[in-house]
């Protein structure tokens, strides 16, 4: 049975005559361009906007028909793949992504642009999960922790990378050349994976299920109800804050439609014979309990990507470059450690439930550790956290991806690798759209409640005032402007005061919910490393 499980990927690389890791750094170029590019167009907007003579809330439609696109496609890439084969639409995925990145450096309007970022939104959403699907297939069970290692190099440091060499690309060249550095790439990747990537003989057998009689077997109900509630969902998490949640009738709208049809998706698609997404691998414990912090990784990693540069760029006054450095550390600390976790798994020094474990506590702990710095706090301590964190996600990724496919057969592995993205995907959007609401709200609370305490009375306040506005006159102030810009600047640090404790209290939320979900590691089922799949469940 070992030997049955192991010889098909293992008989197409030496076919060929291409070393496996050849085939994972072919597969890991696109992917890591798509995952740059859903952050390295953020910074850009304020560009965008000028050049396109729109409003700045207008051009965030650009970040947010990307999502939605990728949000719909994600999950039937599977499917997709199964219909048009691996090799084929991964190749149609890049070519789209890279022809449509063209069309967006070229977009003369805002529809175009549009337009355009729906369809690099598509392009974009089959790449992680096809790349998932062909390691897993290209390596054999033993070795696949090595392969995971470059994908979480490539899926981490791509989202952290992105705005820093956004902001550096607008503000030295100009924001059109943030879509057209992908094209290079893509044609990169385009040949190279069509000379040595290829489908598994065992992949031919699993697409003969898509057709009856020679006839495509096409789920439209299934692909329609999860492209609605994708779409829908996706907005509402993009949007929500920006038109008050639901204070907003388009925000209640996207809500019912959106949990509606995603509800309705999942009784459907239970019942199906050949679903486009196969929610019965749910039923396998260790491929549920690996979904499940794939999506607290998305959480916490996207949260905390999108909210240090801003925390730096706002409060501390950090060029959108510097900020990048601060991430820096973390990225190199994943980059040099994520083999070893490897090299721990494959040989079975700890076995992956273990290290998973250990892994969540130190990232849930680093978000601890974030949530108590202050306005005083430097570039060596953001620094040291960042590259705390990135030794917990260093050794988080890897045992999770072992965890995720310990229990399955290799004919379930495509479709798994659609539903393990699906679920990191939406973990990014609701990490988001958590520190997007909890930091202004929380803001909110703490100015009233600061503001409470702080009677007009206060001699220390009117002492600040009265220092302020006598150093202001002493350098040309009149009296009355004095008085304003002291007040001005009263304000200004009770704002930037508010706004940091905002953000620790994200932080905070983050951290506490990590190690909350670390001990359900340890609910997974035993399982030998490197060990055959399983002939059924």
């Amino acid at each position: 049975m070992a030997t049955a499980v192991l010889t098909p990927p293992q008989t197409a690389v030496q076919r060929a005559g291409i070393n496996p890791w050849v085939i994972a750094l072919t597969v890991t170029i696109a992917t890591f361009m798509e995952l740059l590019d859903t952050s390295i167009a953020n910074v850009s907007l304020p560009y965008i906007a000028g050049g396109l003579g729109r409003s700045y809330d207008e051009v965030t439609w650009i970040l947010t028909t990307y999502l939605v696109a990728n949000a719909v496609i994600l999950p039937m890439s599977a499917w997709l793949s199964r219909v048009f084969g691996r090799k084929n639409y991964y190749m149609a995925c890049v070519a789209l992504f890279t022809i449509t990145s063209f069309f967006c450096g070229i977009a003369p309007s805002l529809n175009i642009m549009l337009i355009a970022r729906v369809l690099q939104g598509i392009g974009g959403g089959g790449l992680a999960p096809v790349e998932q699907a062909i390691l897993v297939d290209t390596f054999a069970p033993a070795k696949r922790a090595s392969a995971f290692a470059l994908y979480t190099v490539a899926i981490v440091t791509a989202p952290a990378i992105g705005p820093v060499l956004g902001g550096w690309i607008t503000d030295n060249y100009n924001w059109r050349w943030v879509f057209f550095i992908n094209i290079p790439i893509g044609l990169i990747s385009l040949f190279l994976t069509n000379r040595f990537v290829h489908d598994p003989p065992s992949f031919a057998e699993e697409r003969k299920t898509v057709r009856t009689d020679g006839k495509l077997k096409i789920d439209g109900i299934g692909i329609a109800l999860i492209a609605l509630g994708s779409a829908c969902l996706e907005v509402l998490l993009d949007r929500g804050q920006i038109d008050d949640w639901f204070g907003s009738r388009f925000i209640v709208a996207m809500f019912v439609v959106g949990v509606g049809c995603l509800t309705a998706a999942v009784f459907w698609e239970l019942n199906h014979p050949d679903p486009v997404i196969d929610f019965r691998l749910l039923k396998i414990r260790n491929f549920a309990i690996a979904n499940f912090f794939y999506f607290i990784f998305g959480v916490g990693l996207f949260a905390s990507t999108t909210m240090i540069p801003q925390i730096l760029q706002t409060l501390y006054g950090y060029r959108a470059i510097d900020a990048g450095l601060v991430l820096g550390p973390g990225a190199f600390v994943i980059t040099l450690l994520a083999p070893v976790g490897a090299q721990l798994v494959q040989r079975q020094i700890i076995h992956p439930r273990i290290l998973l474990f250990g892994a969540v506590m130190v990232v849930g702990i680093s978000f601890l550790h974030y949530s108590h710095f202050n306005l005083q706090t430097d570039y060596e301590h953001y620094a040291l956290a960042r590259a705390l964190q990135g030794l917990g996600y260093a050794f988080f990724f890897v045992p999770l991806t072992v965890i995720a496919y310990s229990q399955l057969t290799p004919a379930q592995n495509n479709k798994a690798s659609s539903l393990t993205n699906f679920f990191r995907n939406w973990g990014g959007s609701f990490g988001i759209a958590l520190i997007t609401t909890v930091s202004e709200r929380r803001q909110n609370f703490h100015q009233a409640r600061t503001g409470n305490n702080l009677a007009p009375s206060s001699t220390a306040l009117q002492d600040n005032i009265h220092s302020t506005t006598a150093y202001l006159q002493a350098h040309g102030f009149s009296h009355a402007d004095a008085v304003t810009a002291a007040y001005g600047r009263l304000y200004e640090q009770l704002h930037n005061q508010t706004l940091l404790l905002a953000f620790m209290d994200c932080f905070l939320i983050i951290g506490v919910m990590t190690l909350i979900a670390a001990p359900i590691v340890l609910l997974t089922k035993n399982f030998k490393v490197g060990g055959k799949a399983p002939a059924g469940h």
